[in-house]
């Protein structure tokens, strides 16, 4: 069955074109748009605001956190320097102790040692003046044997000195040459009492400073049997005048007079008086 045919109507040439006007809103749709727009602009403000508030306090929170978490920080690694260097410091101090107790032990020791030294070094001098002053002793007794069995009316019998016999010939030897002044006591200038009483000095005897005094000091003895470190005298005893020592081999020692000083002479050449032993 064959569709029936419409008749073709005729269009416009412009028709299919498209107009390039605007259609016309009316003024009520335009309200409400405005309404609409207006409304939607003024709840974007709002929350706007509100965000931005919300920032805010955000923001200071946040600022305020940092700040907090750096001065916990600064504490703990401040107190994590100060244990540190607690700790440094007892180890020195330990350090310090160890050392000074060493040290202590050291002196201790060391002091000990030489005590110990000292003891033994005395120890050994002792040992070696008793050796010769028995020596001494003995020679000097053997020499007084010989001399005893040879004796003689002469003047120069004589002895060793030994001992504090030694020490005062020494120290008058030590003075020959000096000047002779009278009231002289040295130590360049002598008399010969201040010289005799010098010498006897050295070993703790005190003598009387005058030579009338000294001849009577001691023991007297004969001129044949005078030995080293007897006192000779020349005048009378308790009255002598003049005062030397003798030394040995018919010699003795003096401070003669301005012109010689001290010196040494031989008894021959001026015999003494006497003598008196006081050693």
């Amino acid at each position: 069955m064959e569709e029936p045919l419409v008749p073709l109507v005729p269009m416009s040439h412009t028709a299919h074109i498209r107009s390039h006007r605007k259609p016309r809103r009316n003024a009520t749709s335009l309200a409400m748009r405005a309404g609409v727009a207006g409304g939607v602009l003024s709840t974007l403000a709002v929350a706007g605001a509100s965000g931005a508030a919300n920032a805010a306090e955000s923001t200071t929170q946040t600022l305020e956190l940092p700040t907090l978490t750096a001065d916990l920080a600064t504490q703990v690694a401040q107190s994590a320097d100060a244990t540190q260097q607690a700790a440094a410091n007892y180890e020195l101090q330990a350090e310090r102790d160890a050392a000074a107790a060493k040290a202590a032990k050291q002196a201790k020791a060391d002091l000990a040692d030489a005590k110990k030294k000292a003891e033994a070094k005395k120890k050994a001098a002792a040992e070696a003046a008793r050796k010769a002053a028995a020596a001494q002793a003995a020679s000097r007794s053997s020499e007084r044997t010989t001399l005893s069995a040879s004796a003689s009316t002469s003047s120069n019998v004589s002895a060793p000195a030994s001992g504090s016999v030694a020490t005062v010939i020494a120290f008058l030897k030590a003075q020959v040459g000096d000047a002779y002044v009278m009231g002289g006591t040295g130590p360049n200038a002598w008399d010969c009492s201040g010289l005799v009483q010098a010498a006897f000095k050295q070993v703790g005897v005190d003598l009387p400073r005058v030579s009338q005094d000294q001849s009577t000091a001691g023991t007297p003895v004969s001129l044949s049997n005078v030995q080293v470190g007897d006192i000779l005298y020349w005048g009378s005893a308790g009255s002598a005048y003049h005062v030397g020592v003798y030394i040995g081999n018919g010699q003795y020692l003096d401070a003669a007079n301005p012109s010689k000083g001290v010196v040494i002479q031989d008894l021959s050449g001026y015999p003494a008086t006497g003598a008196v032993r006081v050693l």
